[in-house]
């Protein structure tokens, strides 16, 4: 098939492309930079931005499949960005797609759409949206979510994947963000350190959009359906924390902070920045205390029954990859 990937220049996004391309697929990226190490591939590079129609509509043209990767990922920054990208967007794919009669819509949103701020453990997709939002991150995936969702069977087969804290080599969010924070002596555990989260490796992520496009077929349980991909084996935070740490030579966390401080300390910095008209993301917002304090980690029994899901590489396998190539290894 041709594929379009759009964001396939970023950390997820490159590993789906590379898959597609080693299975003999053919891969088109649309993505706001250069990637010569894509085209050297064999990919063809598009280089646009996702919130102008006409340019997403054009690159849809002769495609049989789209991976909708590309988002504005983030916990804090203004709602236009946040819109623009993941809604906008998102109806702009969808319009490329029926305009040009793509067969098929793969989107890759988060567990975070459905957080209500609340433990989630072991929920299952028909745990439902909440009623509000303490992100615009979250909010706009999931506002995407349910435009790709409902548009399922008028032409188009579309499902949704939910990849929780995806990680590992050439990550460029999470584990920079992690060391940084560290090193700076800002990372403190928030709450008692027990609470257990869901991850996914990289490489199990991208695994399961392959999945879904060989599975999202007219009859199939997978058209119209959101799935959660995790690794299926939840962590406690902080330990998992600190086994990345320790092996990338950096300090562990060992201080803590209560999670009441922590959120009011999150609401007090939110008011602060928004009324000061800062644009860069305070240290500890609501959402983040709620995050990094409370368990959320999700049943995939629905992954692995109807996409064929299984996490192939574990978190020591992942673990191991992600050191070698930090160290500079070739991988």
């Amino acid at each position: 098939m041709k594929a379009l990937v759009t964001g396939g220049g970023g950390f997820l996004g490159r590993y789906i492309v590379e898959k597609l391309l080693a299975r003999g697929d053919k891969v088109v990226t649309f993505s706001r930079g250069e990637y010569p190490e894509l085209r050297e591939a064999g990919a063809e590079i598009v280089i646009g931005d996702i919130s102008h129609k006409e340019a997403v509509i054009a690159v849809c043209e002769g495609v049989d499949a789209v991976f909708h990767v590309a988002s504005n990922v983030g916990i804090w920054g203004a709602w236009k960005d946040f819109y623009n990208t993941n809604v906008i967007g998102t109806k702009n794919v969808i319009a490329g797609c029926k305009k040009h009669g793509v067969k098929k819509l793969i989107y890759t949103s988060s567990p975070s759409v459905v957080f209500d701020g609340k433990p989630h453990e072991g929920i299952d997709e028909t745990f439902p949206y909440p009623s509000k939002y303490l992100a615009f991150y979250p909010q706009t995936k999931a506002m995407a979510e349910r435009e790709v969702l409902k548009i399922n069977g008028t032409g188009l087969l579309t499902c949704s994947l939910r990849p929780h804290l995806v990680w590992g080599p050439r990550d460029t969010n999470l584990i920079p963000r992690l060391v940084k924070r560290a090193e700076s002596g800002r990372l403190k555990i928030v709450g008692d350190g027990l609470n257990l989260i869901d991850t996914v490796y990289v490489e199990n992520a991208a695994d399961a959009h392959l999945l879904a496009v060989d599975r999202l077929t007219a009859g199939s349980p997978v058209a119209g359906c959101a799935y959660f991909i995790t690794q299926g084996e939840p962590v406690k935070i902080w330990d998992f924390v600190n086994t990345i740490l320790k092996g990338l030579g950096k300090p562990c966390v060992t201080r803590k902070v209560s999670f009441t401080t922590a959120y009011r300390a999150g609401a007090a910095m939110e008011l602060l920045y928004k009324v000061a008209g800062i644009r860069s993301e305070p240290p500890m917002t609501r959402f983040l205390a709620l995050q990094l304090a409370m368990p959320h980690y999700f049943n995939i029994d629905k992954a692995k029954n109807e996409l064929g899901y299984t996490p192939n590489i574990t978190n020591e396998e992942g673990l191991k990859k992600l050191f070698k190539y930090i160290n500079g290894a070739d991988m």
